[in-house]
């Protein structure tokens, strides 16, 4: 039965009670993606037995790192190093040996790894060691009387076990930003309830898909990622008219985002959820300078979390592309047309109270 040795950084960092509740957690989220298997643990370690997907475990949060490996006990390792090399090494010219020890042994990790590369080199000739650019690493980490042997180190998310740090609500609109956003926030262990804010008549039913094509990519990260439809419309046409009357058009964007907060704190309290996490950047888009990101704060008494705060649209970018939400979230849609055509970068907070004094108890203003 396949073998695989899971390895985490954070949760190992932290206190006893602390460090057994998150590894409780994410142990429970590698049975989630991985299936039927097996799973035990050991001193900063996981192993787990059975058919498990390597594409699964890269998407687990809280795994930094994990080797696909072959076990044996200590006195049976050079028998099983030199089975593990036929098929591993045959093509390569040069080759290292890895060891890494926890225990006590009689000798140190460098000795081991010269004995076991010269029993390599002996049965293939045609090697020579090249410890510092090899074709072939062999890896060898020895706990007490138990041996992993790999030949490979395959790269996790890293971060907190999803769900060691509570909920968050997620303004979610499927574009570049917000799924970002909610992702680095699930990466430090927050379980994230997406909410997809309904415009229309100002969007239509392409915006709407875009946003749960996206979602589609993030509930590999979180299985129960499922995207909550909320309708916009109607608050946007009645800001928009009284508005208009006032003569204040340019305050569209700041009425309409503090709307959303208020939505998304009532689902948080609903929730149970510790606060509110957006895909605002500074200075991005005219909403988002600080002036109108204070008055957007003043809408919602929970927490704001801003994990974009400092980036730039390229950097935004990257991460998007790495975790496969790019290509989805520039899918054709509609943009929303309740836009003005100069949004006011420096919004009053005594007059955005005005507006929604005007528009009353009915939208929670």
């Amino acid at each position: 039965m396949p073998m695989y040795l899971v390895r985490y950084s954070e949760v190992f960092l932290k206190s006893e009670p602390v460090r057994r509740r998150w590894e409780s957690i994410l142990i429970k989220n590698i049975k989630k993606a991985a299936g039927d298997c097996k799973i035990r643990t050991d001193r900063g370690r996981i192993w787990i037995e059975g058919d498990v997907s390597p594409e699964r475990l890269k998407k687990v949060f809280g795994i930094v790192s994990f080797s696909k490996c072959e076990h044996c006990n200590l006195g049976e390792l050079e028998k099983y190093v030199l089975e593990f090399c036929e098929d591993k090494i045959e093509r390569a010219r040069t080759f290292a040996v890895r060891v890494k020890r926890v225990g006590a042994h009689s000798f140190t990790s460098q000795q081991k790894a010269a004995e076991l590369g010269a029993l390599i080199l002996k049965k293939f000739p045609h090697l020579k060691v090249d410890l510092e650019n090899p074709d072939k690493e062999i890896f060898v980490e020895i706990r007490d009387d138990d041996c992993y042997i790999f030949d490979e180190v395959i790269h996790g998310v890293g971060g907190i076990p999803l769900g060691a740090q509570g909920r968050l609500v997620a303004l979610f609109s499927g574009g570049i930003d917000s799924p970002v956003a909610a992702w680095l926030m699930m990466k430090r262990g927050c379980e994230i309830i997406p909410v997809y804010f309904d415009a229309s008549p100002f969007t239509d039913h392409t915006t709407l898909k875009r946003a749960e094509s996206v979602a589609e990519v993030l509930r590999e990260y979180q299985p129960n990622f499922e995207l909550r439809v909320v309708p916009h419309g109607e608050f946007l046409l009645r800001a928009k008219e009284v508005l208009r009357r006032r003569k204040m058009e340019n305050y569209t964007c700041v009425l309409c985002k503090r709307q959303m907060y208020r939505t998304a704190e009532a689902v948080a309290r609903e929730e149970g959820a510790k606060g509110v996490v957006t895909g605002e950047s500074l200075g991005q888009v005219a909403s988002q300078t600080l002036e109108n990101l204070l008055v957007l704060d003043e809408a919602c008494s929970l927490p704001v979390y801003r994990p974009l705060i400092g980036f730039d649209k390229l950097e935004t970018e990257r991460i998007a592309r790495e975790i496969g939400t790019y290509e989805r979230s520039i899918l054709p849609a509609k943009s929303c047309e309740a836009v003005p055509k100069k949004p006011t970068t420096k919004a009053k907070l005594e007059k955005v109270l005005e507006v929604e004094a005007e528009l009353g108890e009915e939208y929670g203003c």
